[in-house]
């Protein structure tokens, strides 16, 4: 049972670095723009600029450009973009220049991109939750109940993280390739295609449920360890005791519930005598009641 829950842990634990670290990057989208190649200056000298054929670059009537065919007027200028930032570099500079994304986005698609952006923070938020529940689960109860408890609940909310996580990331793309067709002419770009940061959210969300399910199986398998543990109790108690009530055995049980508060002892223990019986009849009942 430990390992499920320490494996439960490390998966929340990545899926939350993961999306954190996706989520402030702007490398959601990488790609290039094609732009055409500004005249070359004496402070701006390279491949990347048009030159002029005469010496006199300042008399504009002797201005003549040299014969450029095809792709050779413009220079690709690549790009990448966030949900936050699309930055694109500076041709013949050092640095980016960065917008904001929400800017670039058409008008109509603007509401689902700030959807997309509320559903990105509450799958932050969930995951958090997450985190802290199943470390608490692993350090601060003492009681088999409670721990059940928050067993239950934080694979509620690890798998509510997991879908708000799977729309955000869908409603995203979807918003992208709408700015890609409809966005400013200056921005929309010649080539891309998805970055480490839309791979490293997908990689979030994987991790996320995969704790769900590694939490829904270890709960499953406590709530039917228990009910197993109890049936054979009773039997036990039939065959040892004859109890000439047929539900006497069950009555005990709710006995011992009453005088039962906390016990941290492995529901897997064997069966050895009475006492161990009871131990385990306790936690079986006070589990089955207590739900």
């Amino acid at each position: 049972m430990k390992d499920a829950t320490s494996a439960a842990f490390s998966l929340s634990f990545f899926s939350l670095v993961f999306s954190i670290t996706a989520f402030s990057s702007s490398y959601w989208c990488e790609g290039t723009r094609k732009v055409a190649k500004p005249f070359c200056t004496e402070q701006n000298k390279g491949d990347h600029c048009i030159r002029f054929n005469s010496p006199d670059a300042n008399n504009s009537n002797a201005v003549q450009y040299i014969w450029e065919t095809g792709d050779d007027k413009f220079v690709d200028r690549k790009f990448h973009a966030g949900i936050w930032y699309s930055c694109e570099e500076i041709i013949n500079g050092e640095g980016e220049k960065c917008r904001s994304f929400v800017s670039l986005a058409p008008a109509a698609d603007r509401g689902v991109l700030w959807l997309s952006i509320v559903a990105e923070l509450l799958y932050n938020i969930l995951l958090l939750t997450g985190v802290v529940l199943m470390s608490v689960e692993m350090c601060c109860y003492h009681s088999v109940i409670d721990g059940l408890k928050i067993n239950a609940f934080s694979a509620v909310v690890t798998i509510l993280a997991g879908l708000l996580g799977m729309v955000a990331h869908m409603m995203y793309t979807t918003v992208f390739q709408m700015t890609v067709n409809l966005g400013p002419e200056d921005w929309r770009p010649h080539t891309w295609d998805y970055g480490w940061s839309f791979c490293l959210a997908w990689a979030s969300f994987a991790c996320c449920m995969a704790a769900a399910v590694t939490t829904i199986n270890k709960y499953t398998k406590t709530i039917l360890e228990f009910k197993h543990k109890r049936k054979t109790l009773e039997r036990s108690l039939k065959i040892k005791y004859k109890f000439p009530d047929h539900a006497a055995p069950e009555k005990a049980c709710n006995v011992y519930v009453n005088s039962f508060h906390n016990t941290t002892e492995d529901p897997a223990h064997p069966v050895k005598d009475l006492h161990h019986l009871a131990t385990i009849s306790l936690m079986c009942c006070a589990c089955l009641h207590g739900l």
